[in-house]
C-alpha cells in the first residue's frame, strides 16, 4: 500500500491505493467522522483482484481541510472535490464502496456519470428514507428549526463517547480494536474549527435526504450490480435501509452481519469475502 497526495482544484487530497494499476479499479469513500484509515484491513483483502484507492473527503484525515469562509461544507462541494479526484488520477470506470456519509457523495457521482460505475458496495450506505433510524426524526425537525441552541447540541456527535459508541455499539465485546475511534479523535482535536465545520454538514445532511428520489431514480434506470451489506445492529441507518435497494434494484444482493455502524472494524473478513465473491469474474 502506498500513501499520496494530490492536488484538486488547489486543495490537497490524501489518499491510500493499493493493488495493481492493470486491475479493475475499486473506489472507497469513508463516512462520519472517519477518513480513509477506516479501509486500511479491506484495502489488503481486495488488492490481488482490483486496483483499491481510497481518498479522505476535504475536511477529514490528511485531506486539506480550507477555513469555511474559503469553502462551502456541504455535501455537493464534497463531491464536486471528489468528482475532480476522480478527473485528476484518470479513472474511466471503477466499482464504488460507499459508506454513511460517502453513499450521497458516490451516489451523486453516479448520477453524474452513470457510465463509469461497474458496480456498487452500499455498506450502511442509505439512500432510503425508510432507512434512517429514530434520530433522524430529531435531526428533521433541527432542519425545519435551525436553532443556534440544537446546533451545539449536535455537537455532541464530536465527543469521544459518541465517537466510540458509532464503532463498538452493536457489536461482540472484544471485537473492535480502539485504533480507528482514537484516530478519529485525533483528527478531530487538530482539524482547525472541526466542529463548525462537521456541523454545517450535519445542518446540510438534508439535501442529502431530499435526493433520496433521485439516487433510487438513477438505481431503477441504470440497474448496477449492487451489493448491499448492513451491519444490521445499526441504530443510524437501519437494516430496511438495506432490503430497500431490491425495490430499485431486483438482482441487488443483500446481506446483513452481526455488527453495528461501522461494520468493518469487527466483519471486515466476512465483508471482503462477500465483495470478491459478488464481482468475481
Amino acid at each position: 500500500m502506498i500513501f499520496q497526495n494530490i492536488k484538486v482544484n488547489d486543495l490537497n487530497v490524501f489518499y491510500r491505493e493499493s493493488g495493481s494499476a492493470d486491475k479493475p479499479v475499486f473506489l472507497l469513500l469513508h463516512g462520519f467522522p472517519s477518513s480513509s484509515h477506516m479501509y486500511r484491513d479491506l484495502m489488503v483483502m481486495l488488492e490481488d483482484k482490483f486496483h483499491v484507492i481510497a481518498p479522505d473527503l476535504i475536511g477529514f484525515g490528511q485531506s486539506e481541510a480550507p477555513s469555511r469562509d474559503s469553502f462551502k461544507y456541504t455535501f455537493e462541494n464534497l463531491t464536486d472535490y471528489v468528482d475532480g479526484f476522480i478527473e485528476a488520477l484518470k479513472i474511466d470506470k471503477f466499482y464504488m464502496y460507499v459508506f454513511d456519509y460517502g453513499a450521497p457523495i458516490g451516489f451523486r457521482i453516479a448520477m453524474r456519470h452513470p457510465e463509469k460505475i461497474l458496480g456498487i458496495v452500499s455498506q450502511n450506505g442509505n439512500v432510503y428514507e425508510e432507512g434512517l433510524g429514530k434520530k433522524w426524526e430529531a435531526r428533521a425537525q433541527y432542519w425545519q428549526n435551525p436553532t443556534k441552541e440544537l446546533r451545539e447540541q449536535y455537537k455532541s456527535a464530536f465527543s469521544f463517547e459518541t465517537v466510540k459508541g458509532q464503532y463498538t455499539f452493536g457489536t461482540e465485546p472484544g471485537s473492535v480494536a480502539p485504533d480507528g475511534y482514537c484516530l478519529d479523535i485525533y483528527y478531530a482535536n487538530t482539524i482547525d474549527d472541526y466542529a463548525e465545520k462537521q456541523s454545517d454538514l450535519i445542518f446540510d445532511y438534508q439535501t442529502n435526504v431530499k435526493l433520496y428520489p433521485k439516487f433510487q431514480e438513477y438505481l431503477r434506470e441504470h440497474q448496477p450490480k449492487l451489493l448491499a451489506i448492513w451491519g444490521q445492529n445499526d441504530p443510524s441507518f437501519i437494516f430496511e435501509g438495506a432490503k430497500a435497494f431490491k425495490r430499485d434494484v431486483p438482482n441487488a444482493k443483500v446481506i446483513g452481519v452481526n455488527s453495528g455502524h461501522f461494520a468493518l472494524e469487527s466483519c471486515c473478513r466476512e465483508i471482503a469475502d462477500n465483495i470478491l465473491e459478488f464481482f468475481k469474474k
